[in-house]
């Protein structure tokens, strides 16, 4: 919202607006009861936990850290995410090995039925390709976020005077998170028989794990779902929180937050379509102001791109002229 009314001028005051309305509102969604959903149904798949306890407990932690700032625990939580991640990748790798002889195939149906229209099997509804497109992009949005807006409300916390550099480091995070990690699990899905029973969510990819490493598989995604949905409900309360404070005040903050925490439960006891539905609708309504912002600034991004790899100095974005 800031870059859109500094870079755009405060005539188009409106669309930052706009973004920071349905940034507020998509928070509860993609960052919040997803999330929680996704745990729950991960933790009740694998360790039979009911799903309002897993609720109740990721309301209580991230309640003492968001609402008590208790900030230990976003700092354990925030050390686990790299050594889940990489446990995460080396577990799919195992199971990429054991299925060495499916992923051949699972890369055909992958080719083939993003073209081609799919019988029902399973959980897999009749798609056609406007439906596969329509999906793969949803979800390529909600893995990364790029083109939705939210990345730069982190990225501007960075400590750093290049916008270049800066937007290089974002675009190694959309990399790692969607042609490494979602291409590795859904070879894992797809090199599985799990997927023709029906089974979606969470609990879709922890069986299918569980599959080829019986035993352990289910339980190194419940537990790295768990450490990664956590830092992302945090991560989601600063930039829901920064939206709903542009638009009514510092003064607004706190009830932001108590919103937010108590919708987590919700979400965890929720139906999957639903929750999906949501967050799916208030991404698409946060993306169009920023991807119009985008369109329009174009040409400073190109300059000032075309400058730092000529080795000229990149001016920081306070020091730009934004109204000529």
């Amino acid at each position: 919202m800031f870059y859109i009314k500094n870079g755009l001028g405060k005539k188009w005051m409106w669309l930052g607006v706009l973004f920071a309305f349905f940034g507020a509102v998509a928070a509860f969604g993609i960052g919040n009861t997803v999330q929680s959903n996704s745990v729950a149904d991960a933790m009740n798949t694998t360790f039979g936990v009911p799903t309002w306890l897993t609720g109740v407990v990721i309301m209580v932690l991230a309640g003492a850290v968001i609402l008590g700032g208790i900030k230990r625990i976003a700092k354990v939580a925030g050390k686990l995410v790299p050594v889940m991640g990489i446990a995460y990748i080396v577990a799919g790798v195992l199971v990429l090995i054991v299925n060495a002889g499916q992923i051949g195939e699972a890369f055909r149906l992958i080719f083939y039925y993003a073209f081609n229209p799919i019988a029902a099997a399973g959980g897999f509804a009749g798609a056609a390709v406007m439906a596969a497109i329509r999906f793969g992009v949803a979800r390529g949005i909600f893995s990364n976020e790029a083109g939705l807006g939210s990345a730069p409300i982190a990225h501007a916390a960075a400590q750093t005077k290049n916008p270049v550099r800066q937007g290089l480091i974002a675009m190694l995070g959309t990399f790692i998170d969607t042609i490494v990690v979602c291409t590795i699990t859904a070879l894992v899905i797809l090199t599985s028989t799990v997927w023709v029973d029906g089974e979606e969510g969470a609990s879709l990819t922890a069986l299918s794990f569980d599959a080829a490493l019986p035993g352990f598989g289910n339980q190194i995604v419940a537990i790295a779902l768990a450490v990664f949905a956590f830092t992302t409900i945090l991560g989601w309360s600063f930039y829901g929180e920064k939206c709903f404070q542009f638009l009514f005040g510092t003064r607004s903050i706190m009830l932001y937050r108590v919103l937010f925490v108590l919708a987590i439960p919700l979400g965890a006891m929720a139906q999957l379509g639903f929750i999906w539905l949501m967050a799916d609708t208030f991404n698409a309504m946060m993306a169009i102001p920023n991807l119009i912002a985008l369109a329009l600034l174009s040409p400073v991004v190109f300059k000032l791109t075309k400058d730092y790899f000529d080795g000229k100095d990149v001016l920081p974005g306070e020091a730009l002229d934004h109204d000529n």
